[in-house]
C-alpha cells in the first residue's frame, strides 16, 4: 500500500491497448493508489478487441489538481483522445503543475498535442518517433525514460518497468530528469 492516498487518473477512450490499460490499472490499485478511468465523456469505451472500460469522469469535469498522476495507454486510443479539448487541457495542466504524466506506446501522440514534450527526453512506440521528434523532444529507444514529472514506454512489453516508474515517482517527490 506504497501508494495510499494517491490519485490516478487514467485515460481512456475507444480503441484503447488492453494490457496498456489493464495492468496500470491494477497495479496501481494493488499498492494503495485510487484510480479513476477518464474519458472525453463518463461512458463505456472498447478497446481494440472489444473489451469494455468504464470511464467514471468526463475530462470537462476532471481537474489536474485533484491528482497525483495521469496514466495514458496507447493503441489507437490517443489520436481519439487529443481530438478532445479537454483531454489536451488536462495532461497539459498536470504537467504545468508537476504532476507525473505517464504515456506508454501511442501515448505520446497525446503528450506532443498538449505540448509537452519540446526539449523532454522520451520513448514511445517507433511508429510515433518522427511526430515527437517534429514536437521537439529527443527520443530514445529505451523501455522506460523518466524526464522530469514525465514518464514514458514503448509497448505492452515495458509495463513492468512502465509500471514501476510510476510508483517510484509517485513515492518520491520529483526533482530534476533522471
Amino acid at each position: 500500500m506504497r501508494l495510499k492516498g494517491k490519485r490516478v487518473a487514467l485515460l481512456v477512450a475507444d480503441l484503447y491497448q488492453e494490457l496498456e490499460f489493464w495492468y496500470p490499472y491494477y497495479r496501481l490499485r494493488e499498492e494503495g493508489a485510487e484510480v479513476v478511468p477518464v474519458g472525453p465523456e463518463a461512458i463505456t469505451y472498447k478497446s481494440k478487441l472489444g473489451y469494455p472500460a468504464e470511464a467514471k469522469l468526463a475530462a470537462r469535469d476532471a481537474k489536474a489538481e485533484e491528482f497525483d498522476a495521469i496514466v495514458i495507454p496507447g493503441g489507437y486510443a490517443p489520436d481519439l483522445m487529443r481530438r478532445s479539448p479537454e483531454m489536451v487541457r488536462l495532461v497539459r495542466e498536470a504537467h504545468a503543475r508537476g504532476k507525473v504524466v505517464a504515456a506508454i506506446c501511442h501515448a505520446g501522440w497525446l503528450l506532443a498535442s498538449a505540448g509537452i514534450v519540446k526539449g523532454k527526453r522520451v520513448t514511445s512506440f517507433s511508429s510515433i518517433k518522427d511526430d515527437l521528434v517534429h514536437a521537439g523532444a529527443e527520443w530514445v529507444d529505451q523501455e522506460v525514460v523518466r524526464d522530469g514529472n514525465i514518464i514514458t514506454s514503448r509497448f505492452p512489453d515495458d509495463l513492468p518497468a512502465f509500471c514501476r516508474a510510476i510508483i517510484e515517482a509517485l513515492m518520491v517527490p520529483i526533482s530534476g530528469d533522471q
